[in-house]
């Protein structure tokens, strides 16, 4: 089976520290050459990867006038892969944004470790295009048997996806908890949760009612413009994952696994959760100057259900994650030393932990944004055993 289906488990393996960038791509992975505009008033920063292209080879680069726009041939993966990639090193893997719509909200989702664009399925509403994306990613798994990975991007982009979207849409395990594009909405506004508080709600639902495994949360840069001084800068956001080996098929197995966490720029030297005692523990990689503060987020299994609609301002409901309990996602405990743990009592559906670093991001795509890592949640196999 190309996409593993089973439930993952909870790792106990040493944290190594190989850093992979899950930076949204554009269609065209298929290694077919493809043309791009560039010199768009929109994005300058074309331009200037022209001419920084052209300086670096050493080639002169020829543009082809058509249909009045300049276009230049961009090179294949094939072609420039070897110029970047060391074995046990660095990898590049093929991907894609299935870039979508539903009900007239934007509908992104990544497949990473692609052979071939998928082009976008659709949808009467945002979780039918969720699932038929997935259906469509599945099928060239099952054809090329190969794992390929599909986290849904951005849920508070445009408003499109809720809480209850992302624990109704089962098959999905993984979405962006961190992306760092400043137009997402990721602290939400005054009447729509943050993107971390939705991804409590969302497991909280599915471990609390549905009896489902939790979705995982990645951080990415969401990486547009590479040149230039423009919004969608790389470099924001990250995961780090314990695999075997820099190979695609050892990544993703680590990463259904959950043997991974997400950063903005905070190092965890490792981090593990103990079944038998259960305990999950970090051991924080400090920063010069830094102090850092864990605190261990979780649902407990008596949670008060009750849940409102939101609604605007003329006191009419809106589309958008409903209202729930403090029991949901409640910070169990906080520690501040650089090897923060906690037990679990045995009446949690699920914990994680979020640290957070006295430094602020060096890039930062919100206000007063501090660097931070989230694990992903354990526990939660101990809810489904019983």
């Amino acid at each position: 089976v190309a996409l593993p289906k089973k439930q993952p488990e909870e790792s106990k393996k040493p944290m190594a520290k190989q850093k992979v960038e899950a930076a949204d791509s554009k269609p065209g992975v298929d290694e077919k050459v493809v043309a791009e505009k560039v010199g768009d008033e929109q994005d300058p920063g074309k331009e200037e990867s022209v001419e920084k292209g052209a300086a670096e080879s050493g080639q002169k680069v020829e543009p082809e006038p058509v249909r009045f726009k300049t276009q230049y041939r961009l090179k294949t993966l094939a072609e420039f892969r070897t110029k970047f990639e060391s074995p046990g090193q660095f990898l590049m893997m093929q991907g894609e944004e299935i870039s979508d719509s539903a009900a007239g909200f934007p509908i992104h989702m990544n497949a990473t470790n692609l052979l071939s664009v998928i082009r976008p399925v659709g949808g009467e509403s945002p979780r039918e295009a969720i699932n038929n994306n997935l259906r469509a990613v599945q099928e060239q798994a099952d054809q090329t048997q190969r794992p390929i990975l599909v986290h849904l991007n951005h849920p508070n982009f445009g408003w499109a996806v809720t809480a209850e979207d992302l624990a109704a849409v089962t098959n999905e395990r993984f979405f962006e908890v961190y992306n760092g594009h400043p137009g997402i909405n990721h602290l939400g506004d005054d009447v729509r949760p943050s993107i971390e508080r939705m991804w409590d709600i969302a497991n909280t639902i599915r471990v609390g009612q549905l009896n489902v495994h939790p979705m995982f949360g990645l951080g990415t840069d969401d990486g547009h413009h590479y040149h230039g001084k423009q919004t969608a800068r790389p470099g924001r956001g990250w995961v780090m994952v314990r695999a075997a080996s820099l190979e695609p098929s050892a990544l993703i197995s680590a990463m259904n696994q959950g043997d991974f966490y997400s950063s903005s720029g905070v190092t965890l030297a490792d981090v593990k959760f103990d079944r038998e005692s259960r305990t999950l523990s970090l051991v924080i990689d400090p920063d010069d100057g830094a102090t850092y503060q864990t605190q261990f987020i979780g649902t407990r299994k008596n949670y008060d259900q009750e849940s409102l609609p939101r609604i605007d301002s003329d006191g009419k409901p809106i589309r958008a994650t409903r209202i729930y309990s403090k029991d949901v996602g409640q910070i169990l405990a906080t520690d501040e030393s650089l090897n923060p743990s906690f037990r679990l009592q045995g009446d949690e559906l699920f914990v994680r932990a979020v640290v957070t670093s006295s430094l602020g991001h060096p890039d930062e795509s919100f206000k007063d944004q501090n660097q931070q890592a989230w694990t992903q949640p354990v526990g939660w196999n101990l809810k489904l055993d019983e």
